[in-house]
């Protein structure tokens, strides 16, 4: 009786021990990955030219600016203007405090008031290569010449420029993490609440997806300081919805999958151990699909979408190993009472309820071909307001607030509409600056140029256009301008205005890259789970179906409803790879379940059904969790990010409650077992010859 009895004893040691062994693993990592986490939002980089690849010209520009005299310089545009027409007081309180503001800074010249033809607008362009590169310096910098320029009695002054703009979005970025954090544990811990019904379970997973956003930033960190991975505020708040949306997923299916193994087995031990067999590979293949996506950002032009992918991974990852080892330790310990008042005792069956999935999966399954048509021609016609979509997001109307930076720019648009308020840059090997000035001059567009600092072999050389910033004419200047100083001349052309021309350019090159390569790969990963061909490319179609409605829906809203004056550029590439990625979870929760049933002996339309009806309301949940999650973005003061959070939140959505329990169902339904060709599962099985019974003697 001693062996048993021993073996009984150690294999309980085990059950109490391991939790804790878990929890203490992730306490030392969490006291080691804190000091990291802190670290996370001073390494973004929010510059408009640290988006851009190393080979654009406007990059070269902002680098051989760093090795001038002072380094990177900060310019800024100071706006004295009444409404009424200046006053000669107005113009003394200009004068006065540009000199106390020279006299506080050290300035790149002196700065030479420019007045517009209407007389009811100054403009004083000034610079400084005082901050240098050090962001808190040129925000100090920028915040001092505020402080010293004021109005008063009708006179209005703003300090503009491309330097007040840098300040402007750095200020947003740093409230970003924070906000954006406590806003989408304010929006999880309400959905949690509702879906479990529990005072006390919902502070479990809410607690663990804390755990690991502080994981993943330290993460990202670490790849930041050891392999130059780009960090911009945008990706570090795409990590951390990931983080908590994607990890709440996965807590739901693990908590639901826990909870019918309590009921068969009568330690919480051993019920885990179930429920991580059970959903674990489903977790395992929904993680490796969105992390797949994310990583064939790798292959961008663009700094920020490149940096995008491992930090999103990142975060994905950190969630999906918090969810399965952290999270299933602490329920253990827990153990039953953590589902109070709806404790699910052992060997208890649940309440037999009227399945909603089952009653829409019935309803879809009468007349699939109707259904599957429809819900294709609402999907197409949805996509058709991408037509509606307003132009290209210029950065005046890149906030839902717009900051003084860009009321100076309106302002100086309306004064000097015979002139560009925003400088272009051209830099010029030295030997050859006064040809390449004069051939500034010349070029069609150019209302003034002249040299600037020299250094390092090379020569500045500040451009104004007749043009308006960011308009077509402006952009006709900029390319001409390049297409005059061709390679010979060894110049090129840069400044904001050109940062975004090449931005553009850019994002429309990784949209032809990325996209075959992010269908490529979770294609891939769906064949070899699913053992298909056909399955894997129906969850394909209707995943880039859902991304093309969502872009549409954007299209009838951003405008008429947002007030936007632009798209974002890489709205059409992000929404994509999320949409795809994040969509084919749901897909995969789905048909692998569906592909279960098959291989049991279920026919193919009671498969479907059951799978719909066993996996509707967890889908549904995080279906709706994600969605929130995303939706956040859309309370941030960024366009960019509104746009984003609300695409990505539509699809969702879409996917879930249209796409996945209609769509899907049917067309697997409609195609039946060929769904799963060329597998053995396509195949009919052989009609089983009953034996003849023995004639009778």
């Amino acid at each position: 009786m001693g062996g048993p009895r021993t073996a009984t004893t150690v294999s309980t040691r085990r059950r109490r021990l391991v939790p804790w062994a878990v929890i203490g693993l992730w306490l030392a990592a969490l006291v080691l990955a804190g000091p990291l986490a802190g670290k996370f939002g001073d390494v973004q980089q929010n510059r408009a030219v640290d988006y851009l690849p190393d080979s654009a010209d406007s990059t070269q520009v902002a680098r051989v600016q760093d090795r001038l005299p002072g380094g990177e310089s900060t310019d800024l545009v100071l706006v004295y203007h009444r409404d009424g027409g200046l006053t000669d007081a107005d113009r003394d309180t200009a004068a006065r405090q540009l000199t106390e503001v020279g006299d506080a800074y050290d300035l790149t010249g002196t700065p030479r008031a420019v007045p517009s033809a209407d007389g009811t607008t100054l403009m004083y362009p000034v610079s400084s290569t005082q901050p240098g590169q050090d962001e808190e310096a040129r925000n100090a910098f920028v915040d001092g010449v505020r402080e010293i320029t004021d109005g008063g009695d009708g006179l209005t002054v703003e300090v503009g420029g491309p330097g007040a703009l840098q300040t402007d979005m750095g200020k947003v970025f740093e409230t970003i993490d924070g906000t954006l954090l406590l806003a989408t544990l304010g929006v999880v811990t309400v959905l949690l609440i509702l879906i479990y019904r529990s005072p006390f379970l919902w502070l479990v997973p809410l607690a663990v997806a804390g755990v690991a956003a502080s994981m993943a930033m330290a993460a990202a960190y670490g790849m930041h300081e050891l392999l130059d991975v780009t960090i911009t505020g945008q990706s570090g708040g795409v990590m951390t919805v990931l983080v908590l949306g994607a990890g709440t997923d996965y807590a739901l299916l693990l908590i639901s999958r826990y909870r019918e193994e309590l009921r068969r087995h009568e330690r919480p031990y051993d019920a885990m151990r179930a429920a991580l067999r059970g959903c674990g590979p489903a977790v395992l293949a929904s993680s490796g699909t969105v992390a797949a996506g994310l990583l064939c950002l790798l292959a961008a032009d663009l700094n920020s979408s490149s940096g995008m992918g491992p930090v999103g991974t990142v975060g994905v990852l950190a969630a999906l190993v918090a969810m399965t080892t952290l999270l299933p330790a602490v329920l253990v310990l827990l153990g039953r009472r953590v589902f109070w008042p709806l404790v699910p005792a052992f060997g208890s069956t649940p309440k037999a309820r009227r399945s909603l999935f089952a009653a829409m999966g019935t309803s879809a399954t009468r007349r699939p071909a109707v259904v599957l048509a429809g819900g294709a021609v609402l999907l197409g016609a949805l996509a058709l307001g991408v037509l509606n979509q307003p132009g290209n997001l210029k950065q005046e109307d890149s906030f839902t607030d717009r900051p003084e930076s860009i009321t100076a720019g309106q302002t100086l648009a309306a004064a000097y509409p015979e002139r560009g308020s925003q400088p272009i840059t051209v830099i010029a090997p030295a030997d050859r600056a006064a040809a390449v000035l004069d051939d500034v001059r010349a070029t069609d567009g150019v209302a003034e140029a002249a040299a600037g600092r020299s250094g390092a072999g090379w020569t500045e050389i500040t451009v104004y256009a007749t043009a308006a910033p960011e308009t077509a004419a402006e952009t006709r200047t900029i390319e001409a301008l390049r297409t005059a100083l061709d390679d010979a001349d060894g110049a090129y052309v840069g400044g904001p205005s050109a940062q975004q021309l090449d931005l553009a350019d850019s994002q429309a090159r990784d949209r032809e890259v990325i996209v075959p390569l992010v269908l490529a790969a979770v294609f891939v990963i769906l064949v070899g789970l699913l053992r298909s061909l056909v399955a894997p490319l129906l969850l394909l179609l209707a995943v880039v179906a859902v991304w093309g409605a969502a872009l549409g829906i954007g299209g009838l809203v951003f405008g008429p409803l947002f007030g936007f004056d632009g798209t974002d550029g890489g709205l059409g590439l992000l929404s994509f790879v999320f949409l795809v990625a994040l969509g084919v979870d749901y897909g995969i929760f789905l048909m692998h379940r569906m592909r279960e049933e098959s291989l049991a002996g279920t026919e193919p339309q009671a498969a479907a059904l059951t799978a719909l009806r066993t996996t509707g309301g967890v889908i549904a949940s995080a279906g709706v969790v994600l969605a929130a999650t995303f939706a956040v973005l859309t309370t941030l003061p960024l366009v960019a990010l509104v746009e984003l959070g609300f695409v990505i939140a539509v699809g969702v959505l879409l996917d879930t409650f249209l796409v996945r329990t209609y769509l899907v169902t049917t067309a697997s339904v409609l195609l039946r077992r060929r769904v799963w060709w060329p597998g053995r599962l396509s195949k009919e099985p052989e009609p089983v010859t009953p034996q003849r019974q023995p004639e009778p003697v």
